[in-house]
């Protein structure tokens, strides 16, 4: 049963992300990214990870794609928009300054003084500490490349939905 469970929520995984990429409609992707948010928190519910699944439905499932909703509900996306570039050096810049944010995250990823592992990991006593210490302990150390691209991630979210907005804005004024 377990493996029917893993099986059938890794297709939902998978179509949901690719329904995310290739629907044409933004609340179907919205929607198709709340299918691939629910799915991955059974799997991680398969893992005995039920913390890590509860913030998963909490913080992203509700909270993260309501939030996408209504922006994408206020923006008024259903407008067509033109592909002319209002700057012409806005993008070359985007790209190196991406390129270097990237680059940071690689050499700072790769580093121990950077996220502490030799320090926290030698005083670290886990027969007395908690989930959660263990948990962020883990999180710090061993899987902090992952928790900063999901920070960089959710910045490029944040600068993507300003970007929208303002050219949203700059449509109607005209």
């Amino acid at each position: 049963m377990d493996m029917l469970i893993f099986y059938v929520c890794a297709v939902a995984v998978i179509v949901g992300a690719l329904g995310v990429v290739l629907a044409h409609n933004p609340v179907h992707s919205a929607l198709f990214l709340l299918l691939t948010l629910v799915s991955v928190a059974i799997l991680f519910l398969q893992q005995d990870a039920a913390l890590v699944a509860i913030i998963q439905i909490v913080v992203y499932a509700s909270a993260i794609v309501v939030l996408f909703v209504f922006v994408i509900a206020l923006l008024g996306v259903d407008q067509h928009e033109t592909f002319e570039e209002p700057s012409p050096f806005q993008r070359p810049l985007a790209i190196a300054l991406g390129a270097l944010l990237f680059l940071q995250v690689v050499v700072l990823a790769g580093h121990h003084w950077a996220t502490g592992e030799h320090h926290v990991l030698h005083s670290l006593d886990t027969e007395r500490s908690g989930n959660v210490k263990t948990l962020a302990t883990s999180l710090f150390t061993d899987y902090i490349w992952a928790f900063e691209m999901t920070a960089v991630l959710l910045v490029i979210a944040v600068v993507g939905g300003v970007a929208l907005a303002r050219r949203s804005g700059q449509r109607s004024s005209s």
